[in-house]
């Protein structure tokens, strides 16, 4: 147990609880733009990833992905609030011959005022802000490209992301079923001030696989995840940039016809604050998961296995805490490095069989937007 103290007595410091690692260095928007009207731009987003499990419980795999994806897309911006694009998707994974993945990306964008709504690529993963236990961060890897319909609000005081993810098309007569995702992810600011920021996180996530014209005897699956939260954020001045914290309620319900999951319906505690500093963040995280099931949600989460050697395995009650470091850094103009350190420990597990385990990452991403087409007027 003596090994474990010093791991203990860093989590105790921050409450046994800390918040998500930010991801903005990671996200990439493209939106209409009135001051390229008329204008032919080239897109490049370039994702270079490591992300490693060293990981050996019975509900997650330990395995490292390990990759280079890249997007280049001519963005043509015909009028001030229309953006269209079209590109493609490629994913390099180090160690494989060939491209692991190519994808199409098309895209309509119409921004007004605060609003917008997307059709084709979506915003997707990352971008939609919602939490780990409902909804992976590795989708940025695993995921990249979500195709269907977007509305998105921002302003001041409000962050609004509506979406349908079409997962999986069908054709009449089809061997499978459809798979559709939507979701909501709000926040909305109470307090904005320079000396305290606080908000209500609001999220929802429903999974839906079925379809009318298929030709399977599988049952419909209808999954729910949803979550409440609370927001704080202190800035502070010296070492310590913020103090920031962030906790939320988790639900799962399944409405499914036919229920084969383990569970029908559960719910999790996700508590977090931490501290960002000049040299990273030092985060912590404390989850107490009961019955609880997200088909889009870090495996670690939940309560039902996604191991490939323990299939069917379950854990009713899962209790977790986390210590997370991250480092974001602009390197020059357009590069950005993140960098991650996180290990847990299972609280579920006997006292003298509980062990640390962790994963690390390290993103390299670069993102920038070059004119190749002025509008005839400037020529």
């Amino acid at each position: 147990m003596k090994r474990f103290l010093p791991f203990l007595l860093l989590l105790s410091i921050f409450n046994t609880s800390i918040a998500q690692i930010s991801t903005d260095s990671l996200e990439y928007r493209i939106r209409p733009d009135s001051l390229k009207t008329g204008e032919l731009h080239l897109s490049v987003q370039s994702f270079n990833f490591m992300r490693n499990y060293e990981y050996f419980n019975k509900i997650q795999d330990g395995y490292t992905l390990f990759g280079t994806q890249i997007e280049p897309q001519l963005v043509y911006y015909p009028h001030p609030q229309l953006a269209i694009s079209a590109g493609v998707h490629l994913q390099k994974d180090f160690g494989a011959r060939g491209f692991y993945r190519t994808l199409p990306l098309f895209s309509v964008k119409f921004k007004n005022g605060n609003t917008t709504l997307i059709n084709g690529v979506l915003e997707g993963n990352i971008h939609h802000r919602i939490v780990e236990p409902i909804f992976d961060f590795e989708k940025r890897i695993t995921d990249p490209v979500e195709y269907g319909t977007q509305f998105m609000l921002e302003n001041k005081s409000l962050f609004l992301d509506a979406f349908i993810n079409w997962k999986r098309m069908i054709y009449k007569p089809s061997p499978v079923q459809e798979e559709v995702l939507g979701g909501i992810s709000a926040n909305y600011k109470l307090l904005k001030g320079s000396n305290i920021q606080l908000s209500i996180p609001l999220q929802l996530a429903v999974y839906h696989k079925g379809g009318q014209i298929d030709e399977t005897s599988d049952p419909l699956e209808t999954f729910v995840n949803s979550a409440v939260g609370l927001m704080l954020k202190v800035p502070m001045k010296g070492f310590v940039k913020a103090f920031r914290t962030e906790n939320y309620l988790i639900g799962y319900n399944d409405f499914s016809f036919t229920r084969i999951q383990a569970f029908s319906k559960g719910h999790g505690w996700f508590l977090n604050a931490g501290i960002d500093t000049h040299h990273g963040s030092l985060l912590g995280t404390y989850w107490n998961g009961m019955s609880f099931i997200s088909h889009n949600g870090m495996p670690l989460y939940q309560s039902v296995s996604q191991h490939i050697n323990h299939v069917g395995y379950t854990e009713k009650n899962r209790k977790l805490i986390m210590l997370r470091y991250s480092y974001q850094k602009q390197l020059i103009p357009n590069l950005y490095l993140d960098f991650r350190f996180e290990p847990y420990m299972d609280l579920g597990r006997p006292a003298g069989s509980r062990k640390i385990e962790f994963s690390n990452s390290s993103f390299l991403v670069y993102k920038q937007s070059f004119k190749v087409l002025k509008p005839k007027e400037e020529r």
